[in-house]
């Protein structure tokens, strides 16, 4: 595809996550944990700040853990590229709600913006088919992305990996709330809550004073 029409980002993953419906989706190194918050957090919306690597391998003990929930993991190709292994591992164990998307920006954002290895040689698509994972594809259109996303949510025709080719800007960081207190039903769980403990203003909670 050429440069000048690579996708933009934060549209692919706002399609992709558009009627996710209860989809667990976990998002990888830096950019895509920042296009996920950017499409909307979720409950469901497990962000891995920092873990180099690791989403695909999360995403498989979710899957393995939770198979009647389907788990979308978005991440990029340097992360994908440092934690290539877990596609052995996935096409062994084949979990059949497990979907794996890559946002390919041929780059590793995190560290300046250097070439990575599927700017040459390296074909992502091909080394998941090679690891097992039979439905392994580029999507290059939005159309072809938002035809894949209507079928986020069956859990019986996983594993499935997807590369997307996007444009190498560098947008704005999309940060999710990441205070411990914070959760989408506040009520729900103050309820669980003994009955001695009170909100303060700062969102902590403390034992009731005794008259």
């Amino acid at each position: 595809m050429s440069k000048a029409n690579l996708l933009n980002r934060r549209q692919v993953v706002a399609s992709l996550l558009a009627d996710r419906g209860d989809a667990i989706a976990v998002g990888g190194l830096g950019a895509s944990t920042y296009d996920i918050a950017a499409a909307g957090d979720h409950a469901r919306n497990l962000y891995l700040w920092g873990a180099m690597g690791g989403a695909v391998m999360i995403g498989l003990g979710l899957a393995l853990a939770q198979p009647k929930l389907p788990v979308v993991v978005i991440t990029g190709d340097g992360e994908m590229l440092m934690g290539m292994g877990s596609l052995a591992t996935v096409g062994l164990q084949k979990p059949k709600n497990l979907c794996i998307i890559v946002l390919d920006n041929e780059s590793y954002g995190e560290t300046g913006g250097q070439m990575s290895h599927t700017a040459a040689a390296a074909d992502l698509v091909g080394v998941a088919r090679a690891c097992g994972i039979a439905d392994s594809r580029a999507l290059t259109t939005l159309a072809e992305i938002e035809a894949f996303a209507a079928t986020l949510r069956d859990v019986s025709v996983g594993p499935r990996f997807a590369n997307i080719k996007i444009d190498a800007a560098n947008l704005e960081r999309v940060l999710s709330n990441r205070d411990g207190m914070f959760i989408p039903d506040p009520p729900a769980w103050r309820a669980r809550l003994p009955a001695d403990l009170e909100f303060l203003p700062s969102g902590l909670v403390a034992p009731q004073q005794k008259p």
